[in-house]
Formats: structure tokens, C-alpha cells, sequence
């Protein structure tokens, strides 16, 4: 794809990263995969905990650090995959879990780690970079598609 966005933010707190989360979750309808990136602490499910809880789902979100991934019923009869790979040792274990019918064309997938799992994940639709700021948590958000595109556009056209 050649035109691909890339959004930076600064988020200053907590509140800031639920509250973009949800600003993500307002506008995305449809399919999606999100690849969430950084350090331990970043931020990383933060955001996952405040999209699934904007997109409908109204239970405790855990992290699934030993499950590997955990499913959530979101709205438009939506699930909401929540992968958290830190543990994960070897790809081939996603295998076991069923995680290749998760990436499909209705539900979102949210993957922390992608990168423990790489020649398994489908293409992204976004990438999201966290790094720790002295003050807050930097967020860089890369658009790979043209349906990540469009979700950019909404989401931050004013903000």
C-alpha cells in the first residue's frame, strides 16, 4: 500500500489512553486487526481493556497472558480477540488454540506481542508502538490498509 498513515499522539495518562481506546471503538464496525507493540508497562492493555469495554462488552477484561487469547461478544454481533503472546514460546502453539479462524472478515482481533508470533499473523490493519514518556505514554499509530485508512481518518479528524 503506498499511502499509508501514520498518527502520532501523546497520551498523558490512563484516562487519556481509555479514552482513545474508546474514540478507536466508536468508529471501527467492522473487521479488524490491531497489532499492539511495546515495552512491558507501555500501555499495551490498557487501550485493549478500554476498546473492548467501548465496544459493548460489559464484564472484567483480563489480560490473557496465560490463556493466550481471550474472546469478548462486542457490538454488530462482533467478538472481540484479545491475544496477549509475552508467554508464548513458539508459534505452532497458537495452532492449538484455533487463533487462524479468529483473524476472519467480522471480528477484531487485537494481538499484544505480534511479534513472538511473526509468520503466523495475518497482515495488520494498524500497528500501534507504545514507548513510556516521562509523563505520559508516546502512541504511534501506523495504517497498513486501506480499511485502516479510512478508520484513521474518522477517528482523528478532529482531534
Amino acid at each position: 500500500m503506498n499511502n499509508q498513515l501514520i498518527k502520532h499522539c501523546y497520551l498523558a495518562d490512563e484516562t487519556e489512553q481509555v479514552a482513545l481506546a474508546k474514540r478507536v471503538a466508536q468508529q471501527l464496525k467492522s473487521s479488524f486487526v490491531m497489532l499492539l507493540k511495546g515495552d512491558l508497562g507501555a500501555g499495551k492493555t490498557t487501550f485493549a481493556r478500554g476498546f473492548i469495554q467501548a465496544s459493548g462488552y460489559d464484564g472484567v477484561v483480563k489480560s490473557p497472558t496465560y490463556t493466550l487469547v481471550e474472546p469478548y461478544p462486542i457490538s454488530f454481533q462482533r467478538t472481540c480477540y484479545h491475544f496477549d503472546l509475552y508467554r508464548l514460546a513458539d508459534p505452532e502453539e497458537l495452532e492449538f488454540t484455533g487463533a487462524r479462524d479468529f483473524f476472519n472478515d467480522t471480528d477484531v482481533c487485537l494481538v499484544e506481542w505480534p511479534e513472538k508470533a511473526e509468520g503466523f499473523l495475518p497482515s495488520a490493519d494498524w500497528v500501534c508502538e507504545f514507548s513510556h514518556h516521562k509523563t505520559g505514554r508516546n502512541l504511534v499509530i501506523s495504517s497498513l490498509t486501506e480499511k485502516g485508512n479510512k478508520l484513521m481518518l474518522q477517528v482523528f479528524s478532529d482531534f
